[in-house]
């Protein structure tokens, strides 16, 4: 399982690379540089602290983003969010290609915090949650149940508010205003998605739509 984490995360970075200086026609981008660096350091940190505290986790989120207990509506979700975050990354190496931004470099520092944060909010989801899927499913062998704890008491989908912060900061980090102004479509996507799951959640766990009804937002406290 260790070196199948590796092995996709290493694939993930260099796919990450490869798209993002293609794109921009140069090497010569040191924040794309620092992404990348982050990245790699950051998903096999991350995963190994899955395998040490919760491997049946981890075990699901290797699996893949297509599955056949999977709703045809997550499916269709899933193609749309490939395609959107691909033109998102090349929108962003183009930018650096036409140098047509101009990020401060305090940004740049926010964005790679807000990537941090990110990572530390999820990391705090998967604590509390052993059945975040990458996948919408009820996880009946895994005797799936309502988690309530955590950041599940001030929002049903922590997970998708946690994204958020890296699909906002990652272009500010690269210094990409195009890419920022792209972002609020991941938001949208995230809140379809979480219609999509909680269809499936009400109909296969019998206590989700009481947990609904107490914990009124999806993402975002006191907004949505």
């Amino acid at each position: 399982m260790i070196a199948k984490l590796l092995l996709q995360n290493t694939i993930f970075v260099v796919a990450l690379g490869a798209l993002l200086f293609a794109s921009a026609g140069t090497l010569d981008w040191p924040a794309a540089w620092v992404f990348l660096v982050v990245s790699a350091i950051i998903g096999p940190a991350c995963g190994l602290w899955l395998a040490k505290t919760d491997p049946a986790l981890l075990a699901e989120r290797l699996r893949p983003t297509f599955q056949a207990d999977q709703p045809a509506a997550d499916k269709k979700f899933m193609l749309t969010f490939v395609v959107v975050a691909l033109v998102w990354l090349v929108a962003i190496g183009l930018d650096r290609r036409a140098h047509a931004s101009d990020v401060p470099l305090s940004l740049q520092a926010l964005g790679l915090a807000m990537y941090l944060l990110s990572t530390a909010f999820i990391m705090w989801v998967f604590r509390e949650n052993s059945f975040a899927a990458p996948v919408v499913k009820v996880q009946a062998e895994r005797h799936h149940r309502v988690v309530s704890s955590g950041p599940y008491a001030f929002v049903r989908h922590p997970m998708y508010s946690g994204v958020m912060l890296f699909f906002f900061g990652v272009p500010l980090l690269l210094g990409s205003w195009w890419g920022l102004a792209i972002a609020p479509v991941f938001a949208i996507l995230f809140a379809i998605r979480a219609r999509i799951e909680e269809r499936a959640l009400v109909e296969g766990l019998p206590d989700y739509a009481d947990y609904a009804a107490r914990v009124r937002y999806r993402l975002v406290p006191g907004l949505w």
